[in-house]
Formats: C-alpha cells, structure tokens, sequence
C-alpha cells in the first residue's frame, strides 16, 4: 500500500508541477487530488459493473422456468447490491491519499473513513430490507402463504435489520466496539420497551396470529365490543385494516386480537352453510287438537296438502297431536325440502320457552348460498311464507296490539 501511495503522490506532483504550481500548494492538494482519482476510479468501476452484472443476471433469469428469481435478482435490488462497490473500492484505497511516513493517520482520514464506513452500512441496510420485501413478495405468490398475514413479519424483519444498522451507525461514530453499546441499551430495556411498545406488542401479535392461522388477509372478522365488523384489508406490525360494510376503513392494533376475543367468519364461508335462526310467536289461545275433521279441513288447500302429505299426521297411542305440531312438523318438511337450504346441516323447529309474548317457535337451518344477499332474500322467504301459512292451522301470530287495534276495540 505505502508503494502504491508514494507511485500515486509521484504521478500527481508531476502533473501539477507541469501545470505549474508551486511546490507548497501541491503540497497541500496532493492528498485531495489522489482522493479525486479514486473516487474517478470507483465511480468508473461501479459503472462497468452495474452495466455488466446487470445485463449478465438479465440474460441468465430469463432462461430459468422459475418465477421466483425474477423478483430475487430484479433490477431495483441488484442496484441496491451494486451500492456496496464505491464505497468498498473507496475505503480500500482511501490509505492511499492520506497515508503518512510514520504510519499514523490524519484526522481528515479518520473523517473520510468514517464516513465511508456509515454509508457502506446505510447501503447494507437498504439492500436488505429490499431483498425482504422483495422475498415476501415471492412468498405471497405461494397458495400456502397467500392471505396471511406475513406483512407484519417482514415488517418486524426490516426494523431489526434498521436496529441492528443503528447500532453500528451509532458505534462508528463514537468509536466503540457494537457489543458495548448493546451492553449499555440492556439497562435501558424498560424505556425502550415503553416507547416500543406497540410495536413489540404487534409482532408477538402477528407471529401468534400467523402460527395458528387465526387470521388472514380476505377475512370476515367481527368485534361486537369495538363495533368492528367487516373483511380484513391489511395486517402489518402495528395495524389491522378493515373494510365495514359501510365502506368506511377501521383500524386496530394487531395485539387487540390476542387479547380480546373475535369472531372469525372465514370458517361459515367455506363450510357452504349459513345460519337462519328466527323465532316467531304464536298466540297460545289459538292452539288446539287435530282431529280429523281438522285433518279434512287442511287436505282441501292445495298449500296445506302440501306441508302435510309428507308427514305423519297420526298420533301415538294414547296421545293426541295439536294444529302447532302439524305446522311444525310441516314447516320442518317444507326447510327439508327447499332448493336453497344446504340438508347436510342441522334443519330443526323448535318450541323455546313460553312467555307473556305467547309461544316461540324457532327456526333453525342453514342456508346453502352464504353470500349475504341471497341469504337476506331467504330469510324473508322463509319467514313471510311461515307467517303466510299460519293461519291455515288456525293459528294467529301473537304481536303488541298496535293503535289500529285499540281504535277498533273503541
């Protein structure tokens, strides 16, 4: 190095001398003019590189069948590998200019050194987060990965790498060993995980939430206590997006999610099944026994022929069935035989607990469509039909009496 730094200063008080300087001004630019010609030189070599590499990795990814390289050696991040050449070139040859008969170096050396060395960081920092988005990108294309949540682990993945380059940053300038200032950042544990703390939150949160596939992005999630509901938009470290129904955009912590239970409507979608639970009250006055005149009487419409000519219309022995029963079971066959609702899941009506409303009788089924229009539309099918029908048992639907029936009582 000491030859190739005196061969250097020779060639540039030759040039200067020629140009007619004095000897005590090249003296004083020697050092600049040699820094001149490397920083000419890296420069030059980084071009040739880029320019080469660039063309080279073009050529070689467009042969391979595989996808995932043209993201892995795209031109944005062989660019940001191409940084680490001027300042690596720079820092090797920057004892050329500022070398010094006694070995020692000046404080314009150690200036430029320093220098040199944070960018060379930057630039490995930026090369990094780089190449992880760019990796997620490809992971997200996989089918196993598409939907989760993993913008939050490269999230978490970019701010180490940001840490780990602050650290050095940091320990260049101050000219410390980076184990040192981690030994001193330990005792002031407690305010950074206080500054931190969403952050730190988040990424438990996210890893939690992406290990047990609680969450991906797509889903119908609903937070009744927080009025959240609708499809999640995004997960990143320290948000979840959620697209309402009204279009309106909510935002939550991720580590609300662990916290705080939540219902996910992933799972009704693909079980090809919705839920229909619907009561309605029968007025318990109207309820009576089914004999057979009462029998005759439902065979002579053609609509209530129809709900019981599936059914058993005869009792047990001993037992007497009543015109709620004959509806119910009725109805019961009506859902069973209905285009709409899935018969692989539970189709049920059922009495539920008297009260001074009248009778409640529930329906419970599954709707085979779980798009929410269609499910809205059978619903209303359903229940305008059973209320329809009702009377044809004699059976009245209890409700409040509203103004009108207080006004014909008068």
């Amino acid at each position: 190095m000491e030859v190739i730094s005196h061969f250097f200063r020779e060639l540039v008080n030759k040039i200067l001398t020629e140009f007619g300087w004095s000897s005590e001004v090249i003296g004083s630019l020697n050092r600049w003019v040699v820094l001149l010609f490397i920083i000419l030189f890296a420069l030059f070599v980084d071009l040739i590189i880029r320019i080469g590499l660039l063309r080279l990795m073009r050529q070689i990814v467009s042969r391979t069948k595989a996808t995932w390289d043209d993201h892995i050696f795209d031109k944005k991040v062989m660019r940001h590998l191409c940084n680490f050449i001027t300042p690596t070139i720079i820092y090797v040859l920057l004892p050329i200019a500022f070398s010094t008969t006694d070995g020692s170096n000046d404080g314009w050396h150690i200036i430029l050194k320093r220098g040199v060395e944070i960018y060379m960081v930057i630039a490995c920092v930026r090369f990094v987060n780089v190449l992880l988005k760019v990796s997620f990108e490809v992971a997200e294309q996989r089918p196993a990965w598409q939907g989760k949540p993993i913008k939050g682990l490269m999230q978490t993945g970019q701010g180490i790498v940001i840490g780990i380059g602050v650290i050095l940053i940091v320990s260049i300038l101050i000219n410390k060993s980076p184990a040192l200032l981690l030994t001193g950042l330990g005792a002031s544990a407690a305010v950074l995980m206080l500054i931190f703390k969403d952050s730190i939150l988040g990424l438990v949160a996210g890893v939690q939430l992406s290990a047990n596939n609680m969450l991906k992005v797509g889903d119908w999630i609903s937070l009744p206590k927080r009025g959240v509901d609708g499809e999640v938009e995004e997960v990143s470290l320290t948000t979840i997006k959620v697209r309402a129904w009204d279009k309106t955009l909510q935002t939550l912590p991720p580590y609300l999610l662990i916290s705080e239970p939540f219902d996910n409507w992933q799972a009704m979608r693909q079980s090809g099944g919705r839920r229909i639970k619907r009561s309605l009250n029968i007025d318990m006055t109207s309820i009576r026994f089914a004999d057979s005149e009462f029998i005759d009487k439902l065979s002579k419409s053609e609509i209530s022929r129809s709900l019981i000519e599936h059914i058993s219309t005869q009792s047990a022995e001993g037992e007497m069935l009543t015109n709620l029963d004959l509806f119910m079971r009725g109805i019961n066959d009506y859902l069973l035989h209905h285009p709409r609702i899935n018969p692989n899941m539970t189709v049920m009506v059922r009495q539920l607990q008297p009260s001074e409303w009248g009778l409640p009788i529930e329906i419970y089924c599954f709707s085979a469509d779980v798009n929410w229009i269609p499910y809205e539309n059978l619903q209303t099918e359903i229940i305008s039909y059973v209320i329809a029908v009702a009377p044809l048992f004699n059976l009245r639907m209890y409700q409040a009496p509203s103004s009108l029936d207080i006004r014909q009582r008068e």
